[in-house]
């Protein structure tokens, strides 16, 4: 969700329903350092609690300085580590998914940040393991479980899945059963009903939510509606989308500081909002290719704002699919569970994921 879970959209989501909301991934190196586009990743809106902040790291030392630096200078309610990126540029120097492979290394990391913490609550999100044949799943539950975390999140599909194919909600279950902690589940929640569906099948506590508020940030009220167990459903029309369309870039706007910077950042969105619903390609690609919220709002002004939601579309992916390939790892990074040496040039010194 880099590039996606900003302020803005943190606080386009808080609009429609209750959660904890959590930022971009933000490598620890970036944050000890002060990058500065790092250091505007993580402001918080006014209001804004509370404050999740995501972490990625390989070096224990650094996580520690990071968290210390969370703690002394309060700069969030609650830190999330990183464990289930895919992605190459981190897998390949050792982090992410395929982080939890290294044992001892692992439990290094997670050990500092909760330690580091001061009370603060830590929790982990991970992956099934770097591929069907490289599991890590039960081992790093037990690990943050025994460091002190207060939940851990199984994102239910391997590396090499990447987004392809079907979460293995079993794989949740399993964690759920070997745990005493609270056991979150992440994969393939496109509407309120299959969060409560992975619930009643996994018995997990709570549910992590990802491509699915893509181009839908309705999606909480209606989790905050299916929670409370009632059945009525958040389906806006098209009228009701454009507006909630405009509050996403003016929040961006906002939060980056000029009409032609949010509009832009926004752009990447018009097609998730706009999926199953009647508008011609020829204004697609213009709302794709807006600059202004004056621009963007007529064009918005030019769509069917009676046209119903399409309901043929509910339960469909969003965002990223792909196909399964092979995980990128450092030269040797299989060979040894236990060893926690960190690999050379491990701790990516840019802004996140």
């Amino acid at each position: 969700m880099a590039g996606i879970t900003n302020q803005a959209f943190r606080r386009l989501c808080r609009e429609q329903g209750a959660g904890l909301y959590v930022c971009e991934m933000i490598t620890t190196r970036a944050l000890v350092e002060r990058n500065p586009k790092t250091m505007s990743m993580i402001r918080f809106a006014e209001g804004e609690h509370p404050r999740s902040l995501q972490l990625y790291g390989v070096d224990p030392a650094t996580i520690r300085k990071a968290v210390e630096m969370v703690v002394e200078e309060d700069l969030a309610d609650h830190i999330d580590m990183n464990f289930g990126c895919s992605v190459p540029k981190v897998t390949r120097r050792g982090g992410g998914s395929a982080l939890p492979w290294k044992r001892r290394l692992f439990a290094s990391i997670v050990s500092s940040a909760v330690d580091a913490a001061e009370g603060l609550p830590v929790t982990v999100k991970m992956r099934i393991g770097i591929d069907d044949d490289h599991q890590t799943y039960l081992d790093a539950g037990r690990i943050a479980q025994d460091a002190g975390v207060a939940w851990v999140a199984l994102h239910a599909r391997t590396a090499a899945q990447r987004y392809s194919g079907t979460a293995a909600w079993d794989a949740i279950a399993t964690l759920k059963q070997s745990l005493d902690i609270p056991v979150l589940g992440n994969g393939d929640i496109w509407e309120a009903t299959d969060a409560l569906a992975m619930m009643s099948q996994t018995g997990c506590d709570g549910v992590v939510i990802g491509r699915g508020c893509l181009g839908r940030p309705w999606l909480f009220a209606d989790l905050a509606a299916a929670f409370a167990g009632r059945s009525d459903r958040v389906l806006p029309n098209l009228g009701e989308v454009a507006a909630l369309m405009y509050r996403h870039a003016e929040l961006l706007t906002e939060w980056l500081g000029t009409e032609r910077d949010g509009v832009t950042d926004f752009r990447k969105h018009v097609a998730w909002y706009l999926k199953g619903f009647p508008a011609g390609g020829e204004l697609r690609r213009s709302l794709a290719m807006s600059s202004s919220l004056g621009e963007l709002a007529a064009l918005l002004g030019e769509l069917d704002h009676a046209a119903p939601f399409p309901r043929e579309i509910l339960g469909q992916p969003r965002g990223r699919t792909g196909t399964p390939g092979k995980v990128v790892l450092p030269e040797g990074w299989l060979q040894d569970r236990d060893s926690d040496l960190i690999p050379e040039g491990a701790e990516l010194d840019d802004s996140g994921g």
